[in-house]
């Protein structure tokens, strides 16, 4: 007979990044675009078949193809409105697009509503309007620079896309409505945000090399400085953060948690397969709602953000002090969550720094809970684990939950007499709670 079923896991509904709300990519980090660089052969094991090409190569060479193809194409910019009326009408977006049934490439143009719609998965379909005849397209996901994607199809052939260019605008010139100079002075960037055309495993492999080689590079490159750590007087910033803990951000923090909830590590693997085809150019211009900006998420605020303040209390790091370029330069980004992880430990009880210099992969869960949301939700989940009996000291890595005696997530770890058991972590910030969650799921995938 069969034992009870898993009860319903909690939605991540309400969550403050779910779903996720782009902003307007800056114009200088648009103006820092850098060639693409594919991914060299010896980052991903070769299977050397006589006569056959490997997928992930042909996604490659295909990539390459279509920002060639992008580069030149002049963006269709249609003005409504005469005289002191004129205004521009949207945002177009340009797409390369392959025809395996005709072996041939497409450039289609569709044009985006200007000023940016907050569009929602699941409520109204985002408008737009198609300015290349004789092709379909549906709208998949995203409203900016870096996840905007759309599926095309000719004549009942779905068409894979490859390339996208689209325009960033200076801000100072559309608030004031000078829509012209804002066309001249439009910079394009030519990125191909993640899709399941350029999904492949062997992407997925690299781009957990290649985020794991560039954890530890900065982790090498702060233990070179001599970076002293502020949590643990005496020790090297180096030993404070392991690769593997900080290397989990840059992944959680361009998963939705509704992406997470739907598809588990399938939604992991989507960002590290990303990862791997784009290696540093991947979420350079991930801009959120709140304007926190590239891979690892990043605040400025005018100056006075998080970035700016990890700047200047690590200052033996050496970060790159201006914003938009450090906070879009994965490896100066990984060297300044570092430096918060170790700021934010240090303001935390005693009882937590002690338990995580024992375990410091399961206790990142409380820098973790900081990153997203500051010391405040430290305390909140400090509080409610307290509430709930378990102690810094018993937390163990997740485990493998027991027919029958299911335990609602997100959840912790606890060790009793018992063994390790799952126990469901109280609500007090719905975010942040499944941001503890992808973390502890993703962590696995690199030890």
């Amino acid at each position: 007979m069969e034992g009870p079923s898993a009860p319903a896991p909690e939605t991540p509904e309400g969550s403050q990044e779910t779903p996720r709300i782009e902003g307007e990519v800056p114009l200088a980090v648009a103006e820092s675009e850098r060639p693409d660089v594919a991914l060299p052969d010896s980052e991903i094991e070769e299977v050397v078949v006589v006569g056959h090409r490997e997928r992930y190569e042909i996604i490659q060479d295909r990539v390459i193809e279509a920002q060639t193809l992008l580069r030149d194409v002049q963006l269709q910019y249609v003005f409504t409105g005469k005289g002191k009326r004129e205004v521009l009408r949207g945002r177009p977006v340009a797409f390369a697009l392959w025809s395996d049934q005709k072996q041939e490439w497409s450039i289609v143009q569709i044009e985006i509503p200007r000023p940016p719609i907050r569009w929602k998965p699941g409520r109204k379909p985002l408008p737009f309007i198609m300015l290349t005849p004789g092709v379909q397209a549906r709208h998949v996901k995203g409203t900016g620079a870096e996840r905007l994607m759309f599926t095309f199809s000719r004549d009942g052939e779905p068409l894979k896309v490859y390339g996208r260019k689209f325009p960033v605008f200076d801000s100072n010139l559309v608030a004031k409505k000078k829509w012209r100079a804002v066309v001249s002075t439009a910079t394009p960037i030519v990125y191909l945000p993640s899709n399941e055309d350029t999904l492949d495993p062997s992407f997925v492999s690299a781009g957990k090399e290649f985020l794991l080689g560039t954890a530890q590079l900065a982790i090498d490159e702060l233990r070179a400085a001599n970076v002293p750590s502020v949590a643990f007087p005496g020790e090297l910033l180096a030993d404070v953060v392991p690769a593997a803990v900080i290397t989990t951000l840059a992944v959680i923090e361009q998963t939705d948690d509704a992406d997470f909830f739907a598809k588990k590590t399938a939604a992991f693997d989507d960002v590290l397969s990303h990862y791997g085809l784009k290696q540093e150019e991947a979420y350079r211009y991930s801009v959120s709602s709140a304007r926190a900006l590239g891979p690892m998420q990043f605040t400025n605020r005018k100056g006075n953000g998080t970035y700016a303040l990890v700047v200047r209390r690590c200052p033996a790091a050496r970060l790159d002090p201006d914003f938009e370029r450090g906070a879009t330069n994965l490896l100066n980004a990984m060297k300044a969550a570092i430096c918060l992880f170790d700021i934010e430990l240090s303001q935390m009880r005693p009882e937590i720094r002690g338990a995580y210099r024992d375990n410091r992969e399961v206790l990142g869960i409380f820098p973790v809970a900081a990153y997203n949301g500051g010391p405040r939700n430290v305390a909140k989940l400090y509080a409610v684990m307290t509430r709930a009996g378990v102690k810094p000291a018993d937390l163990r890595a997740p485990g493998e939950q027991i027919p029958g005696a299911w335990v609602t997530c997100p959840c912790l770890w606890k060790e009793d007499v018992a063994g390790v058991r799952p126990v469901t972590i109280p609500r007090y910030n719905n975010e942040n709670r499944w941001y503890i969650e992808k973390y502890q799921t993703v962590l696995g995938m690199f030890e």
